[in-house]
């Protein structure tokens, strides 16, 4: 069976605090011993019995530890200082930031018009001076991008006149290559004068009126014909008599014969 478990308190008999205290001391220097071999550590152990006498351990020399440990105290000493008086400036830095925040928050909400009831009439006048000052900015920047953008219409009109130019020049160019001949264009009455002489032997045998109307214009450069044919609007109503006239003729012929 193991061991029960002990409870950790103070024994009341001499004879067995002093015989425990033997064990535990010679066993807690055991492992310190072991610790120091095993793990290559640097171990120091102090006992002060409670008659007063001392017992000792150290794997390096006792003062040579002792005086590690007050420099590694020292240095942790003012570790410990240097990382609070930095946690304080932090912490005050801190509360800067946010009164300032806090009062960058009113002014703006003052800048907007809103919570001016706590303003004296000096801050009022201070804020109108500012918001005027804010508002010629504005102007002067507005007028500034306006006057920008009017430059760059000025080059892009200047750009389109130059392709303009160029393509015009182009154009003199190629028509360079076609050139005219000079000579007048004669009408198409002028090319045919036997459409003439026949439109006048229609009308002076009335088959043909001057209603009836024959346009040709032609311009230099550009061409156009417009034809305009038809018969006059009384010509049926003159070509029944001359029906009748030619049908009565036709039988008087034959009673004769």
């Amino acid at each position: 069976m193991g061991r029960g478990k002990i409870e950790i308190k103070r024994i009341d008999s001499a004879n067995s605090r002093q015989v425990t205290f033997f064990k535990r001391r010679t066993g807690l220097l055991k492992k310190a011993k072991e610790l120091a071999i095993l793990y290559d550590a640097e171990v120091a152990a102090i006992i002060f019995s409670n008659a007063g006498k001392l017992v000792e351990f150290s794997s390096s020399g006792m003062k040579k530890t002792l005086s590690r440990y007050n420099k590694c105290s020292q240095c942790s000493s003012e570790i410990a200082q240097v990382e609070e008086k930095a946690e304080k400036q932090d912490s005050k830095k801190a509360d800067n930031l946010k009164d300032e925040i806090a009062k960058l928050e009113m002014e703006q909400l003052q800048l907007s018009g809103k919570n001016l009831t706590s303003m004296s009439f000096k801050e009022l006048q201070l804020l109108e001076q500012q918001l005027n000052e804010g508002l010629l900015s504005v102007k002067e920047k507005k007028e500034q991008l306006l006057m920008e953008q009017l430059e760059q219409s000025r080059v892009r009109e200047l750009r389109a006149m130059l392709e303009n130019e160029t393509l015009s020049r182009q154009i003199e160019e190629l028509r360079g290559f076609f050139p005219s001949t000079g000579h007048p264009v004669q009408s198409y009455l002028e090319c045919y004068p036997v459409a003439v002489e026949r439109k006048n032997s229609l009308m002076s045998h009335g088959i043909l009126s001057p209603d009836v109307t024959c346009n040709c214009t032609v311009e230099k450069g550009d061409s156009g014909t417009t034809l305009y044919l038809g018969l006059p609007s009384d010509y049926h109503k003159r070509k029944k008599p001359e029906r009748e006239i030619h049908s009565n003729s036709s039988v008087s012929q034959l009673g004769l014969m």
